[in-house]
């Protein structure tokens, strides 16, 4: 069987580190654009009555190098091994992931604008479906990822640092650095980067609180 991608999600997470680890975490808006084949209004007909989609994607930047039982999640401090069927790693027999997102809009093309994306710029779709009520289990239990939530950090913004970065994704970028993108095993003090839109974002962490230190846009921003 051969899977194919139906669309592409443009997002402002240009590289792994720094993207949230599950979907919904922090309000990250989104654009899918359909490929030409499935660019067909009538493909989303009735879309717009869901609140929320559930996105099948290709977790297309994972290093493939054959399969393993066991992976190591960052959040169990990069040691301890659990199956991989027990997590959401993207080391998979079939590198397929999945993220709920908030539909905001469809506009024309069609494309779908979203929120509460986790996927890197540029990630294959392979398929969406309307997410359901029935869908949502209250009483569910996560395993070893609700021991591991981790802690928001209290983000430090010296003045004038975000002048540069569009008011809209403000609040983006705080949210994501707030939601600690380190393994759990890093808090040694060094800077850390991420590529956060059109930037090289820049920041330390001292205890419980991260410090933006700069914004670099980058050579290629448009």
């Amino acid at each position: 069987m051969i899977v194919n991608p139906i669309a592409h999600i443009k997002t402002d997470f240009k590289e792994k580190f720094g993207i949230p680890r599950q979907s919904g975490r922090i309000a990250a808006e989104g654009e899918i654009h359909f490929l030409p084949e499935y660019k067909n209004p009538d493909a989303v007909r009735g879309i717009e009555g869901f609140s929320h989609l559930i996105l099948l994607f290709d977790f297309s930047e994972a290093h493939r190098e054959g399969f393993s039982p066991t992976v190591r999640p960052p959040r169990l401090g990069g040691n301890t091994r659990v199956g991989v069927f027990a997590s959401r790693a993207p080391y998979r027999p079939n590198p397929i992931g999945l993220s709920v997102v908030k539909l905001l809009s469809v506009e024309e093309g069609p494309v779908l604008r979203v929120s509460g994306v986790d996927l890197l710029d540029g990630t294959p779709i392979i398929d969406i479906k309307p997410y359901l009520k029935s869908d949502a289990y209250p009483d569910a239990v996560g395993g070893f990822a609700d021991e591991h939530i981790g802690h928001a950090l209290k983000v430090q913004v010296p003045d004038g640092i975000l002048d540069r970065l569009p008011e809209p994704k403000r609040a983006v970028l705080l949210a994501a650095i707030a939601d600690d993108p380190r393994p759990s095993y890093q808090d040694d003090g060094r800077t850390y980067s991420m590529h956060f839109s059109d930037f090289d974002v820049r920041f330390t962490v001292d205890g419980d609180t991260a410090t933006l230190t700069e914004l670099i846009r980058k050579e290629n921003a448009q």
